[in-house]
């Protein structure tokens, strides 16, 4: 019994279907949010999709500001600038509106901008989160537009430290948004390579969270499902854009990929983190790259646990079956086998394998892997996703 003991966290109020974008104003009043910052990427920012959302806050005579410089790994300089816009126009909550980035960004806006301290103090290490002036921190309203982090669902955000090339993990729990709208008619019409991309990181989200050591039935039940629901309808989604069934279901199994991981993650996100801030990489793509070899890398500790999740899935063959399984969807998404597909022009000599392996065993996500993920573990598994060997 002694092996039973853990934390359980579960997220927050979720407006689930088509349309229910238009309830943002509702949202607004049952959090006591009057004057919200609007944040959300630059690309985003130039579609008839936000265009049509701001529409619904000035038709309720809602007063708001738009902040749109966020990188797609948010570095602190977007932090900066949103923090002073939020400050500037008064701003007393925030709409993050958009993907993993805007989700990210907007959270870190509310919750950093009435603390003193430097946003790396409240890094997720130890209980660094109590540091916080918690009653500083203003609240949320999520509207995810992809179907991949589960960001909305999500207490921390990351950012990239730009003097060290390192992803952060930034936590505290009332950066749990307030209210998510998951509106799938909002992600309708998503570029394919973004589909595939965010769909393979909830995939990667579940996938980890489920081959995490430690006791999370619960986590385990969620991350199998949402498991299922990305093979069932991820192509789908991938191949028509606009079938909102599908994009509903990915929307679904994101949040849920989320709500898992609180029982960790592992090495293909440890890897993942130092390839996108070094190269500026779509991280759940590159999620997608690693997955194939962190399977065969922890197949001792998690051979068993596949062969359960394969039986649900309805897949033949245990963990080979599994993995063929895996390799198919990515080859279906058109997702680079290798590192050199997903990076053009891609060199990497042996220090810069060091220095991306140093910084992959101290990541964070790297305590939840199945098996220990040593510098030399690291190396091997750079060096398999960069020539493809598996």
């Amino acid at each position: 019994m002694s092996k039973l003991v853990s934390k359980w966290n579960y997220p927050t109020t979720v407006r689930f279907g088509a349309g229910r974008v238009s309830e943002l104003p509702d949202a607004l009043s049952a959090t006591g949010i009057k004057r919200p910052l609007f944040v959300t990427d630059p690309g985003l920012a130039k579609l008839p999709v936000v265009a049509q959302t701001l529409r619904i806050l000035a038709d309720a005579k809602v007063p708001h500001a738009v902040f749109s410089d966020v990188k797609p790994n948010p570095i602190e300089s977007n932090l900066t600038a949103g923090i002073a816009a939020f400050k500037k126009g008064k701003h007393d909550g925030v709409i993050a509106f958009g993907g993993g980035s805007a989700l990210d960004l907007g959270k870190l806006i509310a919750f950093q901008a009435g603390q003193a301290r430097p946003v790396w103090d409240f890094e997720d290490i130890g209980d660094w989160w109590t540091r916080a002036d918690s009653g500083a921190i203003a609240p949320i309203i999520a509207v995810p537009t992809t179907a991949g982090t589960g960001s909305e669902v999500g207490r921390a955000g990351v950012i990239t430290h730009e003097a060290t090339h390192t992803k952060k993990v930034i936590f505290h729990p009332k950066m749990l948004p307030a209210i998510v709208i998951a509106d799938a008619e909002l992600t309708a019409g998503m570029p394919s390579f973004i589909t595939a991309g965010t769909g393979m990181d909830a995939l990667a989200h579940c996938l980890e969270a489920y081959c995490a050591p430690g006791y999370h039935p619960m986590a385990d039940g969620i991350a199998v499902e949402g498991i299922r629901l990305v093979f069932e309808n991820l192509p789908k989604a991938f191949a028509n854009g606009n079938d909102l069934t599908a994009r509903a279901h990915m929307m679904s199994a994101a949040a849920m990929g989320a709500t898992a991981f609180q029982k960790g993650l592992g090495a293909i996100h440890s890897l993942s983190h130092p390839i996108g801030a070094l190269y500026d990489t779509h991280h759940g793509m590159t999620n997608a790259v690693f997955m194939p070899y962190v399977l065969a890398f922890n197949r001792p500790a998690i051979e068993e646990r596949i062969g359960r999740l394969s039986s649900y899935l309805g897949i033949k063959g245990g963990f080979d079956g599994f993995t063929t399984a895996v390799l198919k969807l990515r080859k279906d998404l058109k997702v680079p086998h290798a590192l050199p597909g997903l990076i053009k022009g891609l060199e990497m000599d042996k220090k810069r394998k060091m220095l991306i392996a140093d910084m992959a065993v101290v990541d964070p996500t790297a305590g939840g892997n199945p098996v220990k993920l040593t510098k030399k573990a690291a190396l091997q598994l750079l060096d398999n996703a960069l020539t493809g060997t598996l």
